[in-house]
């Protein structure tokens, strides 16, 4: 039996589980444990590795079993549960895509809200062509794992002709993006706030994601003229940007739940469950 904990930060679910319980096997649990309706459900398993030192180390694989840097959410998600189990408010965990700090601003039994330095973005323009459809105009945005972000006017955020969801599965596989990307779709609401959609690399769409509302946020506020201090909503909800200057971290607020907690089976085989 595997020890884990559920938990979502504005819909963007996760697992929690000791990085002593994988095995070796962080993709196949991530394929079996993460399936909607053969086991527990979620978008990724975050694995806590819990260092001699006392500090921590995260790595994220997503429901498709492929690692990925980090998760602005689930690293959120993390932090609550740390809160929740061990009164934790403030803690600083590594991950591949870099150090993330993060405090709990509020707390009400299960639930938190939390700050998290997401680190310095950067950003660049890009046209991507797309042969069924042409030049794609965005721009590419890092936040400590790769996304590439569109603007759009559409309340449904239709795009080119297509759906954000068959669009962003189109970008997130395309040659440009080797090793894949995240896509978002902006529409700009006014100048501190806009609402975006994800289609998240190795899960699809999203309710939500911390990374993506970052890189949402940077390109509106680089390329649109859009407040520092501004919203951003998914389909999960609002969290806060705070980005003060461009060689200054940005600083993501949002909300983190605690779902529940308990024990999982796993096959040998886990990959034989995806």
């Amino acid at each position: 039996m595997i020890p884990f904990v559920k938990a979502h930060a504005c819909g963007n679910d996760f697992l929690i589980l000791e990085e002593s319980e994988a095995g070796g096997r962080h993709a196949e649990l991530a394929r079996q444990l993460c399936s909607r309706h053969y086991s527990i459900g979620a978008d990724g398993i975050e694995f806590l590795d819990r260092r001699p030192d006392g500090s921590f180390f995260l790595r994220l694989f997503n429901a498709d079993g492929s690692e990925a840097e980090l998760s602005g959410n689930g690293t959120r998600c993390v932090a609550a549960w740390l809160a929740y189990s061990e009164g934790l408010k403030a803690t600083h965990i590594e991950t591949h895509g870099g150090i993330r700090t993060c405090n709990v601003v509020e707390c009400s039994d299960a639930d938190f809200s939390i700050e998290t330095g997401m680190g310095v973005p950067t950003i660049e323009e890009r046209t991507v062509d797309i042969d069924s459809i042409g030049p794609v105009q965005g721009a590419v945005v890092n936040v400590g794992n790769p996304h590439f972000v569109l603007f759009t006017v559409d309340q449904d955020f239709r795009t080119y002709g297509h759906t954000w969801e068959a669009l962003g599965a189109y970008l997130c596989t395309h040659p440009t993006f080797p090793n894949q990307t995240n896509v978002e779709f902006v529409r700009i609401v006014s100048p501190t706030e806009i609402h975006f959609r994800i289609y998240e690399r190795g899960v699809g769409p999203t309710h939500s994601s911390g990374t993506g509302t970052c890189a949402s946020a940077t390109a509106a506020i680089a390329l649109r003229n859009c407040a520092r201090t501004l919203t951003a909503t998914s389909i999960g909800g609002p969290q806060r940007i705070e980005w003060p200057a461009n060689d200054q971290p940005m600083r993501l607020t949002g909300p983190a739940r605690i779902v529940c907690t308990g024990e999982a089976t796993a096959s040998a085989d886990a990959s034989s469950a995806a």
